[in-house]
């Protein structure tokens, strides 16, 4: 009600105070509309930091409504506790209370959330004025925050400390409470996949006894709702192009102290792609110039990706012939009884749009340019939606930011559009303390810092030492992701290492140098990397393995007394690590190139998809050395049934000199488990059988392999554990030894090991765990077929850690 219709529903010469619940004004006379529209002046008492002229000026008339406005305009500054409005002696006059001055405002009991943290999100700062509501307003903001960290059983109580000079401390006493966390994640009208493959699919995970090092298990309802999103684009593309993530039900449940959340799905039926057709309504774009791009296939399981991907790949190419405004559009027609999806790609003109500007905000430390670059179009030319999805695909796989946002909105003109680019950045550096064990190498220990946007400029650059029981270096790399401007990456990098003597290997190496990289990506699943290395190797043995005590007679040998290379009395290394010993340090300078196909739904954790590489060394160009080195690896990865991952690994390798020149020993392939597990390290292939040296495995320059691998989730461990488990069998081969076999100078000569290129084999188990520690592998295989010099090597351990 306003203050005049109050003061005429009172009656002439009465004189009331008005309250309101706030302490508000006191209003009245008889006839009070007449008294104050006849006020000769406002008079204002009680303010002591605002001017009274500011709070006149709120008076705008003398009627009651006008009066009435003012009144609430005092309160609406924020600045004032009460404020009271009488006449007398043909005077308004206006009485106000101010609002006391924060001193400062302080935290207390808050040990998971940082003062600068909370400061940052309230309103109330110090030197503002103290206002009830803007308070409970902050206790509001603070609660929400720590709801957000998982926390719901915090309370936050404001309390005000009083001043001289109407000041006051402001201090929120904060109780935190423990952590609240999702304990159940449940899967209602899931029929083809289990709740253990969807819990793969989210980002939401239940509380375990590992939830100490994750956050994933905290209830958020933003990630839970971007989690719907996860599954519906999960469904649609695994051929299920009907379904629904009909609800996302978070319940807290008192016994359990945690949340319940239930996803509800209405999966629909499988469809596969039927006819897949495209209609071009412009002339100059025929279909079939258009069928090559196309990702989606007759035949094959319904993929939504797969339709965007198209479209994408479509308006590139018709862009390219001259057509930047034409648009793709997709069409379905559904089968219901066979379960069929016929696709249609419609080529049309569209409207004719241009990028006017592209705003970027919120890129406090990212330069402009870094995202400007991952556009395909700037300002001034034709507007594409295709190619700013994918834009915005890229600017989100860059790890830059915590969200990319890329939004439209009209321009000066109808055919002008403006571009707005929303990124939040986030912490791009690395600093990591690493170990790990193997039963090969040991004990090692790492220590790395490294940067993916360095300066703001996009570039990655990493150091990194390793110490270690067997082996020890450090590496430098840098990449700068677009050389001189173009889609092409740069690389440099610096190494050394350092591999003592083991129980495998008899000698001690050091390798010292660096290389230069170009990568390109030819398609997105095809990518070639160039590159240009130089480095030293030097071998070293122990003084026992390589020197002459006295002299012996070996059967066999012709007798040269006192010559040094005619002893074994105290055991020496085999013939040829000697004689690469006494070569000194070795230089090699190489050209070389990777060709890789990728084609995995995950690099991390792949279920399906292909992973193939080429790589060819060429050595010669200038260095000590001249040889071709050819590799090959491949592998295949299926889900044959439900959460069980069949892998499929071959591969392959060929190394030859040239220019008469004799293969070096360390040039030579050394195979051991990385080729057939259940044998130790360097324990297939040609070996020196010597019974006076070290019999060291002398290596070879051909080798081939294959494995099959199932692996299957350990369905009585938590899934948050991420442990599975492994049935493996391998085969392989590695022979053709090409290095020194005699020294015709002392007689003496390498007893070569028989039937090199004998099949090795092996089956076994294993433990394959995804540790918050690192990945970590534990394996037991047993051979199967073998060569009675061979080094057998049943159980093996490997992993490692960043923290």
């Amino acid at each position: 009600m306003g203050i005049g219709a109050l003061v005429r529903g009172l009656g002439l010469g009465a004189l009331l105070l008005v309250g309101t619940a706030f302490g508000c004004a006191v209003v009245g006379v008889a006839g009070a509309e007449r008294a104050y529209a006849q006020a000769s002046s406002i008079v204002v008492e009680g303010n002591r930091r605002v001017e009274a002229d500011t709070i006149r000026s709120y008076f705008k008339g003398r009627d009651a409504a006008a009066i009435d406005e003012a009144l609430k305009g005092l309160y609406a500054t924020g600045l004032f506790q009460d404020v009271q409005i009488r006449q007398a002696g043909g005077r308004l006059i206006v009485t106000v209370v101010e609002n006391a001055v924060i001193n400062r405002v302080a935290f207390e009991g808050n040990k998971k959330t940082k003062d600068e943290q909370l400061a940052g999100e309230i309103q109330s700062k110090p030197r503002g004025t103290y206002s009830r509501a803007m308070v409970q307003a902050d206790v509001s903001r603070i609660v929400e925050i720590y709801r957000r960290n998982g926390r719901f059983d915090v309370r936050v109580v404001p309390k005000i400390i009083e001043l001289p000079n109407n000041r006051v401390d402001l201090v929120f006493e904060i109780t935190e409470g423990t952590k609240t966390g999702i304990k159940k994640i449940r899967f209602v009208g899931n029929r083809a996949y289990s709740d253990f493959r969807l819990k793969d699919v989210i980002k939401t995970s239940e509380t375990s006894l590992l939830s100490f090092l994750k956050n994933s298990d905290i209830y958020d309802p933003d990630r839970i709702e971007a989690d719907r999103d996860l599954l519906r684009r999960f469904y649609l593309k695994a051929g299920y192009a009907d379904v629904r993530i009909v609800s996302a039900v978070s319940e807290y449940d008192p016994q359990a102290k945690g949340f319940i959340v239930t996803f509800t799905i209405d999966e629909g039926d499988r469809y596969t792609f039927g006819a897949v057709d495209i209609h071009s309504n412009v002339k100059a774009v025929s279909p079939e110039d258009l069928r090559r791009v196309l990702k989606v296939k007759s035949g094959a399981y319904y993929n939504a990706e797969a339709i965007e991907k198209s479209i994408e790949e479509m308006s590139i190419e018709i862009a390219k012939r001259g057509y930047p405004f034409a648009v793709v559009r997709p069409s379905g027609e559904r089968d219901f009884e066979r379960h069929i999806v016929n696709v249609a790609f419609i080529v049309e003109e569209g409207s004719r749009a241009y990028i006017e500007r592209i705003n970027i905000r919120g890129n406090n430390r990212t330069r402009d340019y870094v995202i400007r670059r991952e556009f395909d179009i700037s300002e001034g030319d034709a507007y594409n939606r295709a190619l700013i999805d994918r834009a915005e695909r890229r600017l989100k796989n860059l790890a830059y930011f915590k969200s990319v946002k890329i939004t439209n909105e009209p321009g000066s003109a109808p055919d002008r559009i403006i571009i707005n680019v929303d990124v939040e950045e986030q912490s791009t550096g690395e600093f990591s303390i690493g170990g790990g064990y193997s039963t090969s190498d040991g004990f090692l220990a790492e220590v790395s810092i490294g940067e993916r946007n360095l300066l703001g400029r996009g570039q990655f650059v990493r150091m990194a030492a390793q110490f270690g029981e067997n082996a020890k270096g450090f590496e430098f790399s840098f990449v700068e992701p677009y050389f001189l401007g173009y889609r092409v990456a740069w690389g440099l990098d610096f190494f050394y290492k350092q591999v003592d003597p083991t129980s495998y290997q008899s000698y001690e190496t050091e390798t010292l140098g660096g290389s230069t990289r170009l990568g390109f990506q030819l398609r997105e699943d095809l990518s070639l990397q160039l590159r240009y290395s130089l480095y030293s190797q030097k071998i070293t043995l122990p003084s026992n393995l390589d020197n002459c005590n006295q002299p012996s007679v070996i059967p066999g040998l012709p007798q040269f007394t006192g010559n040094p290379y005619n002893c074994y009395s105290d055991g020496e290394a085999s013939l040829p690590i000697r004689l690469e010993v006494g070569d000194g340090p070795v230089l090699t300078s190489l050209i070389g190139y990777d060709l890789a196909f990728n084609t995995l739904d995950n690099n991390k954790n792949p279920r399906s998809g292909t992973l193939a590489t080429l790589r060819q060394d060429f050595a010669g160009l200038g260095g000590d050395v001249n040889f071709i080195r050819t590799t090959g690896d491949l592998r295949y990865y299926s889900e044959w049934i439900p959460d069980v991952i069949g892998i499929i690994h071959l591969q392959g390798g060929n190394i030859s000199s040239w220019g008469g020149q004799e293969l070096r020993f360390l040039d030579q392939f050394r195979m051991g488990p990385n080729l057939v597990r259940g044998f130790a390290s360097a324990g297939i292939g040609p070996r020196d059988l010597n019974p006076k040296t070290t019999q060291d495995a002398l290596g070879g320059t051909l080798y081939w392999g294959a494995s099959l691998e199932f692996q299957v989730p350990l369905y009585f461990l938590p899934k948050d554990v991420g442990m599975r488990g492994a049935i493996y069998a391998d085969a392989g081969s590695l022979w053709d030894y090409q290095g020194p076999i005699s020294n015709p100078a002392t007689g003496e000569s390498v007893l070569l090991s028989p039937n090199n290129a004998a099949i090795r084999s092996s089956v076994g188990v294993g433990i394959v765990w995804d540790s918050p520690f690192g990945p970590l592998r534990f394996d037991y295989a047993i051979p199967v077929t073998k060569e009675s010099f061979d080094r057998v090597q049943e159980f093996r351990f490997g992993g490692g850690t960043k923290f």
